[in-house]
């Protein structure tokens, strides 16, 4: 019989129970072997970075990569649930993290837990994430003592755009260095297991990973942090802007846009379907 289900004809699901990755094991990689992060709102995806990361975060980057909006701040707790859902679908090994979304943690730390309680009981994922320096220490350490593991998020955090009129780096004068370290310092000693630390002056990023007791998640920071994390469909090329931090693995954009003109071109000219696409007649025995 067997083990494995297929969500399309080039992934194969091992349906096979597997030791998931937790928090706990996360947290205790703090100045070990780097820790591989990804984004990924679909189950196809989650499934072909499961193999290959120790945590996949469900972004509020969805707003942006797959509903084409222009910040994160549109995107609902619904629609985090429900790509929630469909990454942990297909993660069988990494430690699924969501975003909590702009607006559903803020207002109160009881409000955080209701918000975060609802997100993990319907997904099945294993922590949330929210951003915030100090002014959210203690709703970090409200969900954690309630069970609730948590992924903090400080330098650079998308969802207060509009109050930093732009997304360009942070900390490089040092006299920006004070309260990006205090931040993290204070939401780990709240309780996260680990910290994404973004946008960053690479010195300050190494600062902050000596510093800080648990794990630091790096983005446009420094390969000297605990680990790394990038937005996937960057990192593929799948759009034309590329932030600096980010390495191209791959170039599907210009693949896909291959492939759909020559569709389109094979359409046009009745070369697609061909005879092996096509479905013939049963041959019906008299």
């Amino acid at each position: 019989m067997s083990t494995t289900s297929t969500t399309d004809k080039s992934i194969a699901v091992d349906a096979r129970p597997r030791r998931k990755a937790t928090a706990k094991a996360i947290n205790a990689r703090k100045g070990g072997d780097p820790i591989v992060c990804l984004t990924a709102y679909i189950t196809p995806m989650a499934a072909r970075l499961d193999e290959h990361c120790d945590l996949i975060l469900v972004g509020d980057s969805v707003g942006m990569v797959l509903y084409g909006m222009d910040s994160t701040v549109g995107v609902s707790l619904d629609m985090m649930i429900a790509h929630g859902r469909a990454v942990t679908r297909g993660a069988k090994k990494a430690l699924v993290v969501i975003d909590m979304p702009f607006g559903t943690y803020e207002e109160s730390r009881e409000q955080a837990f209701r918000n975060a309680a609802r997100v993990l009981s319907e997904t099945g994922a294993g922590a949330v994430k929210l951003e915030g320096g100090a002014e959210m220490a203690d709703t970090v350490a409200f969900l954690v003592k309630r069970g609730i593991p948590v992924l903090g998020h400080v330098g650079l955090m998308p969802q207060s755009i509009n109050s930093y009129g732009g997304y360009g780096a942070h900390g490089r004068t040092q006299e920006e260095w004070g309260p990006i370290i205090s931040d993290a310092k204070a939401i780990a000693e709240a309780g996260a297991f680990a910290i994404v630390l973004e946008g960053v002056a690479e010195p300050l990023a190494v600062k902050v990973t000596g510093d800080v007791p648990c794990p630091i998640i790096g983005i446009g920071a420094s390969n000297r942090c605990d680990g790394q994390i990038l937005v996937t469909e960057d990192m593929l090329g799948l759009f034309a802007i590329n932030p600096k931090f980010v390495k191209r693995y791959a170039e599907i954009g210009g693949d896909i846009a291959a492939a759909i003109e020559t569709y389109a071109d094979e359409v046009r000219t009745r070369t697609f379907p061909a005879e092996e696409h096509t479905y013939k007649m049963k041959v019906v025995k008299a």
